[in-house]
């Protein structure tokens, strides 16, 4: 090197000096290339470290060239660099393959170098052998770079510095990295643990070369939000590459989706519909429990998550399931948090007189008793019977409606009376015996069995629980005779259907049935209505549908509640044969009572009655519309085929002029508390008859109408 240029170098600060294998700039403290690992040059490496790159450049150009090349017209191709027959790109001569497309290269040797340029690069070998003793080979150079491109490097668009994936910016130069780039990656969510893992996705040889070489990705509208539609642009030499490499990135997508479905899915409400199906009650009391709806439709898409078509439909609702699968536990259950069998307020006579109805529980109460024998089972010692006042037929139409609005279940009135005609069926018994019977309003939770029996007597509910643990008792302390005539009945039935049980199986029925009439607020059987009518010491009749039908319309199964029950364990003489009704909907209990009959309306059907103040005759019928005599139930073998006998022992039954079997229920003087209890209860609506007269703004009247808004289920 001349002394003139020897000068120019030393006057320049702080510049780069440029590697004379692979021309890369480096910065002046380093002394071996970046990109080759050739050492710097000792004339660069003795000048001043504060010269400018710019400046250094063309000084390290000339330094690094054959004198040949600089006064030359081939100055082109300094290095006899040899071109790619691919891609046309320009490779150093030890180079086995394309740096860019790794073709490999021909064969055919390279031209011998001239005289001039052999004894320059024998004088320059001879000064600098450090240096060219730690050049590496093209051939390792090439290799690495297959190395870089399969760990997804992205390469610097100004200096073409290939930068590992975790770097925003080139290492040398500081340029950010472009967006187009960051599509070589993807970041997808691990659900589990919130952590992010890198995909690769561009298994490319040598498509990180160029910005042109990755893989950009756009949003298509037309698919889901979290799909995206992957396009390839890459030379052709990697197209087939592209095609062998597999691209993971829809399928992760559609994991994604799957997993942020199955987060949006109401696992609580699936879980509900699973525990009705399975007759396991703790989903759906969860359920419930966080404010679920229990007229919730299942989905087509929670249909399919729940893999079982037999069972599940969409559109169903809870219970609809516990209908369809004779849950009938749950299905009480499940009425009692909805507004399918009563409006949202109700006054009821035990609502609006709360202090006298809850005398006449303790009332109750006081007339429970037990009788000590071989049957040591409960008993009332009043019969009292409940009526509606004829008083409410004076009101105006517009009242009566309210006043039955609030009174009586209407649902249950409609599908006993038109749905499948059960009750008021015959115009001779409705409209000429006044025995119009009427479906009040039940509380849903579980015990509205022994709510419409104190509803059908006394008119109050059993808030108290004092019927319920008198049931319970009986049982237990009278199951030695009170087991036999179940496990009878119940084997009658067994061999209907052709099929038996073992003692085994006998007892765990049995002790489900103690466990059923001793807990608050659960469902109960045929033998709690045949044991509730001993402690009645009465007849009970039961008004049901055949059949449990699905929202379609469809029968799901065989209700056997309907028919009559007999105190048949007392002495004929120990019991009333005034009967009361019931009727049970949807596995909904309720009490069917008449109003109360005028003295001239209890005579005729040639039934041979008292009549006066104190007495009043309602008749009930034993038969069905097509003539059907109802089934009497828990009968013993030698008792089939005596039922009308049996029914004659125990009802006073009596034939109308139309051919109607029936049975009187007679209707005694209310007790006085009872009495006083319908009298507030009436009040009520006669000042809403004078109301139109009256201010509406009147404290009284107020404080009234709202006494029991909202609050029948709970006091």
């Amino acid at each position: 090197m001349n002394q003139s240029g020897q000068g120019d170098t030393m006057s320049q600060d702080e510049s780069k000096w440029t590697c004379s294998m692979c021309t890369f700039e480096n910065w002046p403290k380093s002394i071996k290339c970046t990109i080759c690992c050739s050492q710097k040059q000792s004339q660069i490496i003795s000048q001043d470290k504060s010269q400018d790159i710019y400046m250094m450049a063309p000084l390290i150009s000339e330094t690094s060239s054959p004198p040949a090349a600089q006064g030359s017209s081939a100055s082109s191709n300094p290095h006899n660099k040899w071109s790619c027959p691919s891609c046309t790109y320009l490779n150093w001569p030890r180079a086995t393959k394309c740096t860019q497309c790794a073709t490999k290269r021909k064969t055919s040797p390279p031209p011998e170098p001239s005289n001039n340029t052999s004894s320059h690069d024998q004088s320059n070998n001879a000064s600098t052998d450090s240096t060219t003793a730690c050049v590496l080979s093209d051939n390792y150079y090439n290799d690495r770079n297959k190395s870089w491109s399969r760990s997804i490097k992205w390469t610097c668009a100004t200096c073409t510095y290939e930068n590992w994936p975790k770097s925003i910016k080139c290492v040398l130069c500081h340029t950010p990295r472009p967006k187009v780039d960051q599509s070589c990656q993807t970041l997808t969510e691990n659900d589990d643990s919130r952590s992010r893992q890198r995909v690769n996705r561009c298994d490319v040889q040598s498509s990180l070369y160029s910005p042109v070489n990755c893989l950009t990705i756009r949003r298509n509208d037309h698919l889901p939000s979290e799909t995206t539609e992957i396009q390839v642009s890459t030379p052709l030499a990697c197209a087939s590459d592209i095609s062998r490499t597999p691209n993971n990135y829809i399928e992760e997508c559609r994991l994604r989706n799957s997993r942020r479905n199955n987060r949006e899915v109401d696992w609580t409400w699936l879980n509900a519909c699973i525990g009705v199906v399975d007759g396991d009650p703790e989903p759906v009391i969860e359920y419930l429990s966080v404010g679920g709806d229990p007229g919730r439709q299942l989905n087509a898409n929670e249909v399919a998550l729940l893999k079982r078509p037999s069972a599940f439909d969409a559109g169903y609702t809870l219970v609809h399931l516990a209908i369809r699968f004779q849950r009938e536990d749950l299905l009480t259950l499940l009425l009692s948090h909805t507004e399918m069998t009563r409006p949202a307020a109700k006054r009821v006579p035990a609502d609006i007189s709360r202090t006298l109805a809850a005398d006449i529980r303790h009332m109750i109460a006081a007339s429970l008793k037990q009788r000590r024998g071989e049957f040591p089972c409960y008993f009332v010692t009043d019969c009292v019977t409940f009526s509606l006042p004829a008083e409410i037929e004076d009101f105006n139409p517009i009242v009566q409606e309210k006043l039955f609005d609030d009174l009586l279940d209407r649902d249950a009135q409609k599908e006993l009376e038109e749905e499948s005609p059960i009750i008021n069926w015959s115009l001779e018994l409705t409209e000429r015996l006044g025995s119009r019977l009427y479906a009040l309003w039940n509380r849903s939770a579980g015990d509205c069995l022994l709510d419409s029996a104190l509803q059908a007597t006394w008119g109050v509910f059993d808030r108290d629980n004092t019927l319920r643990r008198a049931l319970g008792e009986s049982l237990c302390e009278a199951a030695a005779v009170l087991y036999p005539r179940w496990k009878e009945a119940e084997t009658l039935q067994a061999n209907l259907l052709q099929f038996t049980l073992d003692e085994t199986q006998w007892q765990e029925d049995w002790a489900m049935l103690l466990s059923l009439a001793s807990q608050p607020g659960s469902a109960l059987e045929q033998m709690h209505i045949f044991t509730l009518a001993h402690i009645l010491r009465r007849p009970i009749i039961v008004y049901g549908v055949k059949y449990v039908k699905s929202f379609r319309g469809e029968a799901l199964g065989y209700a056997r509640f309907e028919g009559i029950y007999l105190p048949l364990l007392w002495e004929p003489t120990f019991c009333w044969k005034s009967p009361i009704a019931l009727g049970y909907t949807r596995g909904h209990f309720t009490a069917l009572v008449s109003m109360e009959p005028d003295t001239e309306d209890a005579l005729g059907a040639g039934a041979n009655t008292r009549t006066g103040d104190d007495l009043r005759v309602i008749f009930l019928p034993l038969m069905t519309m097509d003539h059907q005599r109802l089934p009497v139930h828990f009968l013993t073998q030698e008792e089939l085929g005596r039922e009308e006998e049996i029914m004659k022992q125990w009802l006073d039954c009596c034939v109308t002029e139309g051919g109607i079997l029936v049975a009187q229920q007679k209707i005694l003087k209310r007790p006085y508390l009872v009495a006083q209890m319908i009298e507030e209860w009436l009040a009520f609506y006669r000042g809403l008859m004078r109301r139109p007269t009256i201010h509406n703004s009147s404290p009284e009247s107020h404080t009234q109408v709202y006494s029991s808004d909202g609050d029948s289920d709970q006091e």
